[in-house]
């Protein structure tokens, strides 16, 4: 039995993006059930995740669930030691993990007025006081926290590690209400919204259902902070290059194009996210150039 983890809305749940970031990110196989939030859906597959009542919720393979963040990603580094989930040298863990802690349980100014949304991006979003005060708390324990670990990367206790994990959907609401930080945050937030893993995120949260309009916000909006991606679009129809879908093997019924050449996926979400950000998905660009031996996502 693999690691199955439930997840709500991509686009809208920070939550769910920590804890699928603490599998993809670090290599770790799961599977993923999604349902959307504020609907039926929602609290059917959190009846399949008992006691959880929030996600992300995480079956182990052995049949236990466990439904906090926190609790995954210790027992992730637990079970996977050679992840680095965690930084191996002890002071750097040991900061790293009280970064996460404060993210679990702080900010909650910064996350109610800014809600993760990364379908839009704003800009004059009006900023009370508590909202400034948590941005210049987060800087405050981001550059102690370099300056603890001597990071010279692009972050906080050396390599990408669970910290990072806890502050990525920080960094979304950073870039995606342009909130005012100074140069080495936003050389932070930047090297976030480039992660692959995120970037894969995103995309599928682009295309994986509707608008929520419980986080939409009445302010101008402006482009998402990312560069463009590979230019590719949805087509009815093919052939296509490929007979069985890059992700899943199966045959081909949704097809894209991209700079002339056609392509098919075995559904229609296979086939968007590609088309949202091609670059990031290792199948389709093996696809692409032709090497078959890049591994799956």
């Amino acid at each position: 039995m693999d690691y199955e983890l439930a997840i709500g809305d991509r686009a809208y749940s920070s939550w769910s993006l920590r804890g699928w970031l603490l599998f993809d990110a670090f290599g770790i196989p799961c599977r993923t059930r999604r349902a959307q939030l504020y609907t039926d859906e929602f609290p059917a597959l959190l009846a399949d995740f008992a006691p959880a009542r929030t996600v992300p919720a995480l079956r182990l393979p052995e049949g236990p669930v466990i439904a906090d963040s926190l609790a995954i990603a210790e027992e992730l580094s637990s079970r996977h030691p050679g992840a680095g989930i965690w930084p191996t040298e002890p002071g750097a863990r040991a900061i790293a993990r009280t970064l996460a802690a404060e993210m679990h349980s702080g900010f909650g100014a910064l996350r109610n007025h800014c809600p993760m949304n990364l379908r839009i991006a704003y800009t004059g979003c009006p900023l009370p006081d508590p909202v400034l005060a948590d941005l210049r708390r987060l800087e405050t324990i981001w550059d102690w926290a370099r300056a603890q670990t001597r990071s010279t990367g692009p972050w906080l206790c050396g390599a990408y590690s669970a910290a990072d994990v806890f502050f990525a959907p920080v960094a979304t609401r950073i870039a995606g209400y342009d909130l005012p930080v100074g140069p080495a945050a936003a050389a932070y937030v930047a090297a976030h919204l480039a992660h692959p893993s995120f970037r894969r995120w995103r995309a599928m949260g682009l295309v994986d259902g509707p608008d929520q309009p419980n986080y939409g916000r009445d302010w101008p909006t402006r482009p998402w902070p990312v560069p463009a991606p590979l230019p590719a679009r949805a087509v009815a129809d093919g052939p296509a290059e490929n007979a069985a879908c890059p992700y899943s093997g199966r045959p081909v019924t949704h097809f894209l194009e991209m700079e002339g050449r056609r392509f098919g996926f075995c559904n229609a979400f296979c086939r968007d996210k590609t088309v949202a950000d091609p670059a990031v998905w290792p199948t389709f660009m093996a696809l692409w150039l032709g090497d078959s031996g890049s591994e799956a996502r």
